[in-house]
């Protein structure tokens, strides 16, 4: 039986992220949003591209989550973006409301299901969608860490003139200011940043990936980026759906991983069929980890506004 992937919301990350999905052939993409007839429009639009990019996966759109039911894995993308001079922490209380809904529609008709979560602010939104679900730690989880690490990788490429494929990036913790990029282990085939870029460079470097959504949002002038995070979901659903126990960086929650409890923040784990995996501890100097628990502090302090 082919798997079963729905997407909530059909804006530019949403549809973008049901395209990448259903272009892959390997599973039935269900596009929701409550707009009558985008979903329903796009899902066809893409569909219809079916016999160039060679894909037999079905879409539909629809508004309403009955058409969702059974699902594999839920991805929710639905929530305000972010415009010029917002952080994505100016979303909390908007996108709370409506997360909250998504999920309880989600659990109702999918009780089985993996969610992934992508509405910002990343981390909160995450936790939320795992208190609201009742679903055990395993299968919930939220996207920002490919797309952080992507960004630095990017960055890292340009700046040397080298394949993205031979960049490996590390960063953790909150997909915000308080991300902590990991220059140390960050490597271009195999050997550190620190011993090719000199410190400014990668001061710099470090700075526009902690600062890259931003500066998307600022050029678009409305709307955010939606083109690397739906590139990041896809790894995340080809992870899951073909079991490749992929080692990638995804907020999950830390239950004294990195000794902090309670938090949803992106380390890498193993990504697979069961979803959340081993988490990877990586040993932290006493700066990092000092910055990795200030970011958690971040996210808790949203936590708390929204009383979970």
């Amino acid at each position: 039986m082919r798997k079963k992937v729905t997407v909530v919301g059909a804006g530019n990350v949403g549809a973008t992220c049901a395209q990448r999905i259903a272009e892959r052939g390997y599973a039935d993409v269900v596009l929701v949003d409550i707009i009558e007839g985008l979903p329903q429009g796009k899902a066809l639009d893409m569909l219809e591209s079916g016999p160039v990019v060679s894909s037999d996966g079905r879409l539909t759109g629809s508004n309403s989550y009955e058409d969702t039911a059974d699902s594999d894995i839920v991805v929710i993308t639905s929530g305000v973006p972010r415009k010029p001079g917002m952080s994505r922490d100016d979303l909390l209380f908007t996108n709370m409301e409506i997360v909250k809904g998504v999920t309880e529609s989600v659990v109702k008709n999918s009780p089985n299901c993996i969610i992934i979560v992508v509405t910002n602010p990343l981390d909160a939104m995450a936790q939320l969608a795992f208190h609201v679900s009742k679903f055990p730690k395993n299968r919930v989880m939220g996207m920002s860490g490919i797309l952080d690490t992507t960004r630095f990788r990017t960055f890292l490429a340009a700046e040397l003139d080298v394949s993205v494929e031979d960049v490996f990036a590390c960063v953790l913790g909150g997909h915000g200011d308080s991300m902590v990029p990991i220059p140390r282990l960050s490597t271009v085939g195999g050997v550190p940043i620190t011993d090719i870029l000199p410190p400014d460079t990668i001061e710099r470097i470090v700075t526009r990936t902690v600062k890259g959504g931003g500066e998307i949002v600022s050029l678009l002038k409305a709307g955010s980026a939606y083109y690397a995070p739906s590139a990041a979901v896809a790894q995340m659903v080809d992870s899951i759906l073909l079991d490749k126990k992929r080692i990638l960086p995804c907020a999950v929650y830390l239950d004294g991983e990195y000794g902090i409890k309670g938090v949803f923040l992106s380390v890498p784990m193993k990504l697979g069929a069961n979803g959340v995996g081993q988490i990877i501890e990586i040993k932290l100097t006493p700066e990092e980890d000092t910055a990795l628990k200030k970011s958690a502090e971040a996210v808790r302090e949203l936590i708390n506004i929204m009383k979970l």
